[in-house]
Formats: C-alpha cells, structure tokens, sequence
C-alpha cells in the first residue's frame, strides 16, 4: 500500500506537470526525468483510469474533459496531503507558502505594502501574490485566500471581512478650470465622465438628494476596466470619474484630484472580504495571514486608516456582534471593485 501511495502521488504530480506545461519535454525537465518516463507515467495512468485524459498532436497537448477533471481532483489532493503534513510539523511556528489573490489595484495599494512587515513576523512562510481581476478558484487549489469585494456569492467557503470602502466622484483642477464644476449631478449631463466598462450591478452613478437615493447615468468619450486607469485618465485632465476611496487617496491629500458633488454622495460602501477555506485543518500559514491583514487594514484605536478600507475591530463577516469567521451567506453576485 506504501509503494501503492507513493506512485499514485508521483503520477498525479507528473500529469499536472504535463497540464502546466501542454508538453512532455518541458514537464519532463521540470520534474528531472526523461520525456519517455514521463510519458509512460500518462499512459500508465490513462490504462489504469480506462479513459484517456491527454490528446496529443504533433505540436500539441490537450487535456479531455475527463483529464480537466483529474487535473483538478489532483491538484487538490496534493495540496491536502501538503496542507495536513505542513499543519502538523508547522503548530509551533508557522512555515511554508500561502498564496494570496487579490484585484491588481488594491493589491498594489493596499496589500503589497504590508506584505514586508508579514514576512519579517513570519519568517517560515514565503507569500505568492497573484494581482489580478480574475477570480481565483481557492477549491481547485489556485489560491489558499483570496480578497473579494462586495456581495458574495453562495459557495462553501469561509470569510472574513476586512472592511469596506467608499468611492468618491473626482476630477482634476484642469480639467474643472477648463470645463467648469458641476454644481448639481444633472450637471455631469455637460462633462466627460469617465467610467468602468465592464457590467456592473447599478447601471450608472448614485446619488442621494432630498433624502432619496437615485442613479444618474453618464456617459463619456472613454472607460477602462480598472480603477488604476481612470484615476491615470482624470488626473491628465481627460474628465471626472468616480472609484474607490482607497484609489485617491493620496491624490486628494495633495490636491492633484478634487472631490465633486460630496454633499450627493450617497456614502455607499462595498464590503472586503478575506475568502479562504475555513475549518479545523485550516493550514497555520493561512490563519496568521488573515489575522494580520485584519489587524494591518485597522487603523489607531478601530478607526480606518489614511486611505485603507475601514475595517471593524473584530474582523466580523455579517455583523458587529458576529464571530470572526463565517460561511460565505447566500447572496447575490460578487462585484468586482477594480
């Protein structure tokens, strides 16, 4: 049985090697043995599975349906093995790698300068942070936490809320001299407004007057699928974008954008979460992650920090009074906060 475990772990890390590659050779030199033994090891496998997982071309490798599936259940299995033998060997002191997902903006704003002072406290565990709007599969073992904004949708995993965060309608001191500043949102009908492209769950900018909230939309001569690139295109004076406080923050603080239409501003907040695999085998690595990115994303005494999301002081999920750790509730679909 021994010798049983020990081919089958080596066959599944062989076949994902050919998966990661979509070549013999190049898995081959990655894993240190010939193209032909790492051949066999597929065919070998593909024999014992009764289906065949790879097609070969003379150029190319494809995985079948069947072989995407095994790729998958593989790939999971190996980090269960790495996660179950790490969570013994690592209670004492934390060690080993935890890869972080997470929107390539906040990221790069928020999450990337902390990670310095993670690793001097944990000098065991090397981080992988993948910046990217994608959303990372954390079942299928791309990533170990994941930082999502906005409603999340009903899966089995677990999160932590980090805070939330407004967003703010700006523009820059030239184009306003050049354009003029809009008094009132019926105003934004005369100016270049520069918004996200992709689909969103409201379909054009809130605002609240006379105590009601209300959508205005606006329409403008470019729109980008990251908030790093309206910030870019309204600090060059192209015209007024709305994003997310943790983008603008330092440009508000020198002047370089100016907040518009504030008294309109319906003080909407969008949730962050940290999303991640939660439950008693839950790797050690992972867990003092998340409990410093709660503990880095507060401010003095609970309050938020200069241009970081607000977060509560108990890292809680669904409320003040909840647990610092829940499910992902039932809800609608994730919004994506570039």
């Amino acid at each position: 049985m021994q010798r049983d475990r020990i081919d089958r772990t080596r066959e599944m890390a062989a076949f994902l090697a050919v998966a990661r590659e979509g070549s013999l050779s190049a898995a081959a030199r990655g894993l240190r043995l010939t193209a032909s033994a790492v051949s066999r090891i597929v065919t070998r496998l593909e024999s014992r599975l009764g289906v065949r997982l790879i097609v070969r071309t003379t150029r190319t490798l494809r995985l079948t349906a069947e072989g995407a599936a095994y790729a998958r259940a593989a790939r999971r299995i190996l980090a269960d093995i790495e996660e179950s033998e790490s969570a013994i060997a690592d209670q004492a002191c934390p060690r080993g790698r935890v890869r972080i997902s997470t929107a390539s903006a906040h990221g790069r704003l928020v999450i990337v300068p902390l990670l310095a002072a993670f690793v001097a406290r944990h000098p065991g565990i090397s981080v992988d942070i993948d910046l990217s709007d994608q959303v990372a599969d954390i079942l299928g073992g791309r990533a170990d936490v994941a930082i999502r904004f906005g409603t999340l949708p009903d899966s089995p995993l677990t999160a932590r809320r980090l805070g939330d965060t407004g967003r703010t309608v700006v523009a820059s001191p030239a184009y306003l001299a050049r354009a003029g500043t809009p008094e009132i949102p019926a105003d934004l009908a005369r100016h270049n407004c520069l918004d996200f492209n992709f689909r969103r769950a409201e379909p054009g900018w809130p605002f609240r007057a006379d105590g009601r909230d209300h959508l205005l939309a606006v329409s403008g001569n470019m729109t980008a699928n990251n908030g790093e690139t309206l910030v870019q295109l309204a600090l060059g004076g192209v015209g007024i974008t709305r994003v997310g406080n943790f983008h603008i923050a330092d440009e508000l603080a020198s002047g370089r954008l100016v907040p518009l239409l504030e008294c309109f501003n319906p003080q909407d907040r969008e949730a962050i979460h940290a999303v991640f695999v939660g439950g008693a085998a839950m790797p050690a690595r992972v867990r003092v992650l998340i409990d410093f990115l709660a503990e880095a994303l507060r401010g003095p005494n609970g309050s938020p920090a200069a241009g970081t999301p607000q977060a509560n002081e108990r890292g809680a999920t669904l409320s003040d009074n909840a647990p610092s750790d829940q499910p992902v509730p039932r809800a609608g679909p994730a919004i994506s906060l570039s």
